[in-house]
């Protein structure tokens, strides 16, 4: 998996790509994640890459020649990549949508926006799609590039030891994780529940899919009844 982000601000993106997990598969080669300073596209010494919107407005627009010169530069280099612009006009981030990500493409373009936004044009020349991490706004486009990215290549085979460590979590089949418990056994005269000490693997199964299918019930009404039709 290689991932390419298109940024103002390459250096907010560093402890993502160097740090834990994402960082240990990066070093070993496993996934590939490399951040572009858009101003360097620029063809003005004062490498300005936004302007006034036409028909007025607050605030600025990022022009949409620095943006496509960056993209163009990457598609160059590794051709076929699909284009994301992070967006809270697109469609929603879920479990789904990274498993789908991951399963339909190996190499993704990630443009973080600024401002007020970017140029329309560079959106209908360039971006296959655009997706939103919730409906809110933030001031640019990288966090949620961090969270497109973390979520896609945790599932890439042999950055985590095994499938369940992402397998096993919420939302992969519908449902919310299961407690999880640690020692000591016990905490604060609180226990650890006495299936998960009595080695029976068959019956910790069935206490966690039970555990799960109750927390979803309680803390996601809307996610179990989704979970439920299913069935």
């Amino acid at each position: 998996m290689r991932i390419d982000i298109l940024t103002l601000f390459p250096g907010t993106l560093l402890p993502m790509v160097t740090e834990s997990i994402i960082g240990r598969a990066v070093k070993k080669g496993i996934i590939e994640i490399y951040a572009h300073q858009i101003r360097d596209f620029t063809l003005n010494k004062q490498k300005q890459v936004d302007d006034y919107p036409y028909g007025g407005g607050h605030g600025l627009v990022m022009q949409a020649d620095p943006l496509y010169r960056c993209w163009a530069h990457v598609t160059k280099t590794r051709p076929g990549g699909h284009t994301i612009y992070l967006s809270p006009q697109g469609r929603v981030f879920t479990q789904a949508v990274a498993r789908e990500l991951h399963e339909r493409h190996d190499h993704l373009i990630l443009v973080c926006g600024h401002y007020e936004g970017v140029d329309e044009r560079f959106i209908e020349e360039c971006v296959d799609e655009e997706i939103s991490i919730g409906d809110f706004v933030l001031t640019g486009g990288e966090p949620a590039a961090c969270v497109v990215t973390d979520a896609v290549c945790r599932m890439v085979p042999g950055v985590l030891s095994e499938n369940a460590g992402f397998e096993d979590e919420s939302h992969w089949d519908g449902l919310l994780e299961y407690p999880q418990y640690s020692r000591p056994e016990v905490w604060r005269e609180k226990a650890v529940p006495p299936v998960l000490l009595s080695g029976h693997h068959a019956n910790i199964e069935q206490w966690r899919r039970e555990q799960a299918i109750e927390r979803t019930r309680q803390k996601r009404p809307d996610l179990y009844e989704k979970w439920r039709k299913k069935k």
